[in-house]
């Protein structure tokens, strides 16, 4: 996995990578050690408990019985300003604002605590195309030419072998399919391997999946899933944020939270007028 810090992380270097290269960076240097340790601190208090929480990919931690050492935390941003910070870290929005169009939206961000004797998870691809395993219930012709997701990973442990660093085939998002028992993903995958701090950012279609966790440390981490603005978010968050967040909420924040594009709208209802078109 190529590795960028704050100031090498260009748009045009990172897009080709996440295209046609591994398919994931790794970035260094964009958030400090107080954010990476008041982060953490907040999604541990959130996730003590082993009550359950809506997660995917773990069916065979489910069968097995160890599902509650692979923990969720959702509705990151009403938890902590510093979830905000990392959603809206200008350095990813300038690769994002290349890869996703300048309008993209957040379509959720999340953490994911994989505790010691947890383990990893099925291969797979990233939400819109995290179903694709049922490629008929999706259009013909569909592809990964061009991007519908960007994943980033911001790293609140140590992400190694031992503890799972989650692992991924570089190369497989040039060809959008469903990893299969056939491809051998774990005898030829790589992992990436981070400190806390580090950012791995990657294109969803990249078949991927969380490694078990065998070191004697949680596995943290902050999820954030980045979307075109037309593409219907995973996680509802607006509705999940009070009032008083929405109004205070930067631009930046705004647009990921998808509030500047309008539709679905009640057309009937809407102001008169032409609204769409180059004049």
């Amino acid at each position: 996995m190529k590795s960028y810090t704050a100031k090498t992380a260009t748009p045009d270097a990172i897009v080709d990578e996440l295209l046609n290269g591994g398919g994931a960076v790794k970035i260094s240097g964009l958030f400090s050690t107080d954010q990476i340790a008041e982060a953490r601190a907040i999604i541990m208090e959130h996730s003590e408990s082993d009550s359950e929480k809506a997660t995917h990919f773990q069916g065979a931690a489910e069968e097995s019985g160890k599902i509650n050492l692979q923990r969720r935390v959702w509705n990151l941003l009403a938890k902590g300003d510093v979830f905000s910070d990392m959603a809206a870290h200008p350095v990813l929005m300038d690769i994002l604002r290349k890869f996703l169009g300048t309008e993209f939206i957040m379509g959720s961000i999340a953490a994911n605590r994989i505790l010691p004797g947890g383990p990893g998870q099925e291969p797979h691809v990233d939400y819109p195309y995290w179903d694709y395993h049922k490629p008929e219930t999706h259009p013909i012709g569909f592809n990964g030419s061009f991007p519908m997701n960007a994943q980033v990973s911001v790293i609140l442990d140590p992400f190694t072998v031992e503890s799972g660093a989650t692992g991924y085939m570089p190369g497989s998002q040039k060809e959008l399919r469903y990893p299969t028992a056939e491809d051998k993903f774990f005898d030829t995958c790589e992992q990436m391997i981070g400190e806390p701090g580090d950012v791995a950012l990657f294109y969803g279609v990249t078949w991927h999946c969380a490694m078990p966790n065998n070191a004697d440390h949680d596995r943290n981490a902050v999820l954030i899933q980045y979307l075109p603005k037309w593409v219907k978010p995973m996680e509802d968050m607006p509705a999940a944020l009070p009032q008083s967040f929405m109004d205070a909420a930067s631009p930046d924040i705004r647009q990921l939270l998808g509030l500047n594009y309008p539709y679905p709208e009640v057309l009937d209802a809407a102001k008169a007028g032409n609204t769409e078109g180059r004049k």
